[in-house]
Parts: structure tokens; C-alpha cells; sequence
């Protein structure tokens, strides 16, 4: 990770830690680099979500654009995934998303993406960030060179035509609930379930520029859930800010996770006999019941780092169709380059329809364990984690529960936190041998002041 971006951009509280400085500077170097590598004018995509504070970052973004020569297509309020459709379908140098995913409405952020839709490369990244800091220094765009922006809202369109075009039946009299969390999606979810002919209720959708994720979204499903139950819907889905995250609710109100989803769409490929490598991918942080799962039915799985960028990694570095984040970051590589929360849903509503049983009976087989997770405080979190005699802690627990249970410790990237988390059978067994690890940590002495 950079200086200012992270494995999810550049993010912070507008003009506190992200500025509209900040983004001139970054829009003022991507319409150079671009324009210098191509040889020509840079074309460059934007699409923002619903903060007050996207329309200053789009503005000021596309400001520095032009002022590099570059033409910005305007995507307006929209979601990240989108933005990565269009990047790659449209032949675009790059993409850039204004959002902070599901960070309250005071917070903003600012995502790159290279012209295949994925994640902007480090390389790159440093680079931006050089020009941040002051480090380069470039020309303004003068005369003819300079650049212009271009409404370009047939672009979301077009992204959601392209989802509908994917969905393989009718949704005709399924009853589905959508909590589009006063976000990006407020618009194209529900256009796309009505189109494919679903009931659709929808929550949450009257973006006033400070709502966005307030008790709302797939931050606070516990909304949905009473949702669904009270309408007697069939399914519901809830998106992020930024809707490249969903989270599912059944017929009966319980929450589906992105650990939920990777068993069941994986599990369809299989019987269809299109699980490439016969795996899915999984972080480290997915529950101890998705693997216990998936081995009763014979899927294999990686387990990559935390995040979505991790993950897309992996499935593109070995050929894999599935993966994802319990918290709903799913990656379907066949159809995008990102985690989509509405292709999600559509997955899911397919898996449903093909099998002709509801979410509940889908997702029954993944009995998730109790988790117990504790952070502590060290002074350094190399020396902790390495620590002999932490070490030998951890692998004592490992060896107790055997294959009834895991143990994993690993470093906060962004505090000086080691986190310590256990599933077992009960929490009281997870609290023990969390408790035991914490205590040979704080015996020798690795705890900050």
C-alpha cells in the first residue's frame, strides 16, 4: 500500500485528510500519462455515488483532467462496478470511482482503475502519488490540447443493459426486496429487476446527499430482514454504498453472507459440471462452516489475504470463476472484474430459479461456527507474531481443535494490532484459546504502552 491509497484507493473525510487538492493533482497526472503513453488525448471514465461531496471530487477531478489534455466522460451517480464494465467495454485509458464504498456520508473516496476495469497496478499508483507529494512535475495542456468533458450517462445504460442480458430466466412473480442503501444503486437495481419482470420493494432510496449507509444497506440488514419478513417476500438483497458488496436475506428473514453465496454458486457449477479447477476462493477471514462445507461436497478452495484485490489476484493468477469476502465482495470472472452486488443478486436469483428451491434450503448446508476475534495492541507486530514462544501458543491451539475448529493471527494493516480469532463449537471454547494466546503475548512483554 501508498502513501495515500490503499487495496481500495485513496480514502479519508473530505477536505480533511482526501481534499479537492488531492484530486486536481490526481486528475491532473492520470490526463498526462495517459495522453503521453497513447500519443493522443486520454479518454478517461468517472461515475461517482451519492455524497454531497462527490460532485466537488468529480468536478475538481475532472478540472485536472482537461488541464492535462484529457476528455472526461461523465457517468454521474453510479456504481464502482459500472465504471469498470464501461472502462473495458468502451475502450477507455482508465477509470476512476468517487466513493467510500460503505464509509458514513462525511468520508469520500477516490478509485483507479486500469483500462481492463481492474484495480489500478502499484506501479501507477506510486507514480500519482509522486506528483501528489510534488516530487514530478508536468505541463499544462494549452490551445487544442486542452481537454473538455462529455456527458456520457448512456454508459450506465449500457452497464445495465449488459446485466440484463445476463440473467438466463424471467423473474416473473418472484417477490424480491432491495435495500439500495442510499447509494449508487438507488437507480439501476430496481430498473434491472423490473425489467427481467420481478415484484420488486425496494428500501432505502432517496438519496439526499448525507444518507448514504445511515442504518441502512448491507451494513444494517437487520432492516431488511424485518423487510422481507413483513412484505412475505422471497429473497432480498442489500448493497453497499457503492454496490460493488450484497448480502442476501432468505424467505424466512435470516442474512445470506458472501460466504453463503461462494458455497452456493459454486456448488451449481459443480453439478453443471463448470467449476473450473473445481475451486472457489475464499480469504482468510471466511468462517470455519463454509470449508466444512465445501469439503462434504468436494470443492477445493484458496485462501488468499483479506480484500477483494487479493482475491481478484488469485482467480485470474489460476484460472478460478468464484471467490470472495464473507462480508459480500464477490468476484464472478467470467462476467466482471470487480465484486458487483446487482450481478450477485442476478446470480443468485438464477441459482434459485434453476433449482427450483428457496434461499433457505440453498444455503442451510453452511452452519457457521462461533467466532471469537480480539484485538491487541502491540509494540511491534513482526516481533509478536513471530515470537517463539506465540508461536508455539498458536500451534497448541491448532493441534487441540484439530478438525473441529481454527485458530488464525495476523497483523492489522493499517494499526498496531495483532488480531486473534478462533471458531470452534462453542464461544466459551473460542474464548479460551483466544485468552491463551493473548496471555503469552502480554507474558513476554509484547503489549504498547
Amino acid at each position: 500500500m501508498g502513501k495515500y491509497f490503499g487495496t481500495d484507493g485513496f480514502r479519508g473525510e473530505a477536505n480533511k485528510d482526501l481534499t479537492f487538492t488531492h484530486a486536481i493533482k490526481i486528475g491532473r497526472f492520470l490526463g498526462w500519462y495517459y495522453g503521453a503513453r497513447v500519443g493522443k488525448k486520454a479518454k478517461i471514465v468517472i461515475g461517482k455515488d451519492t455524497r454531497r461531496s462527490s460532485y466537488m471530487f468529480e468536478y475538481a477531478l475532472c478540472t485536472g483532467l482537461m488541464a492535462s489534455g484529457a476528455d472526461a466522460y461523465i457517468l454521474h451517480v453510479t456504481t464502482t462496478p459500472s465504471v469498470a464494465y464501461i472502462t473495458r467495454v468502451d475502450d477507455f485509458d482508465c477509470g476512476i470511482m468517487i466513493s467510500a464504498s460503505h464509509n458514513p456520508y462525511y468520508d469520500n473516496g477516490i478509485k483507479l482503475l486500469n483500462g481492463n476495469g481492474e484495480k489500478m497496478d502499484e506501479e501507477t499508483i506510486l507514480k500519482v502519488e509522486n506528483y501528489i507529494d510534488g516530487v514530478t512535475d508536468i505541463p499544462l495542456a494549452e490551445r487544442d490540447e486542452i481537454g473538455r468533458t462529455v456527458d456520457y450517462v448512456a454508459g450506465r445504460t449500457r452497464y445495465s443493459g449488459y446485466l440484463i442480458s445476463l440473467s438466463k430466466y424471467s423473474f416473473k412473480d418472484v417477490k424480491v426486496g432491495l435495500d439500495v442503501a442510499n447509494g449508487a444503486s438507488w437507480q439501476i437495481a430496481k430498473a434491472v429487476f423490473d425489467a427481467l419482470g420481478a415484484k420488486t420493494y425496494v428500501m432505502n432510496d432517496a438519496p439526499d446527499g448525507y444518507n448514504i449507509n445511515t442504518d441502512c444497506g448491507s451494513t444494517h440488514i437487520e432492516h431488511l430482514q424485518k423487510f422481507v419478513v413483513e412484505k412475505g417476500l422471497d429473497i432480498g438483497f442489500a448493497f453497499d454504498g457503492d454496490a460493488d458488496r450484497c448480502l442476501c436475506v432468505d424467505e424466512k428473514g435470516n442474512v445470506v453472507t458472501g460466504d453463503h453465496i461462494i458455497y452456493i454458486y459454486g456448488l451449481y457449477l459443480k453439478e453443471q459440471g463448470k467449476l473450473d479447477n473445481n475451486k472457489v476462493v475464499t480469504t482468510v477471514m471466511s468462517n470455519f462452516g463454509l470449508y466444512k462445507a465445501l469439503d462434504k461436497v468436494g470443492i477445493e478452495y484458496e485462501k488468499t489475504k483479506v480484500g477483494d484485490k487479493y482475491v481478484y489476484e488469485n482467480m485470474v493468477q489460476y484460472g478460478h470463476l468464484v471467490g470472495g469476502e464473507q462480508s459480500g465482495h464477490i468476484i464472478f470472472t467470467k462476467y466482471a472484474t470487480t465484486g458487483d452486488g446487482i450481478l450477485t443478486a442476478l446470480k443468485m436469483m438464477e441459482v434459485m430459479l434453476a433449482k427450483e428451491k428457496p434461499m433457505s434450503v440453498l444455503a442451510a448446508p453452511v452452519v457457521f461456527y462461533p467466532q471469537v476475534l480480539k484485538n491487541v495492541r502491540v509494540k511491534s507486530k513482526p516481533d509478536a507474531q513471530n515470537d517463539p514462544d506465540v508461536k508455539a501458543a498458536v500451534q497448541k491451539v491448532a493441534d487441540e481443535l484439530g478438525d473441529t475448529g481454527r485458530i488464525l493471527v495476523r497483523e492489522s494493516g493499517t494499526e498496531p494490532v495483532i488480531r486473534v480469532m478462533v471458531e470452534a463449537g462453542t464461544k466459551e471454547t473460542c474464548e479460551k484459546y483466544v485468552d491463551s494466546v493473548i496471555d503469552v503475548i502480554k507474558s513476554k512483554g509484547h503489549l504498547s504502552e
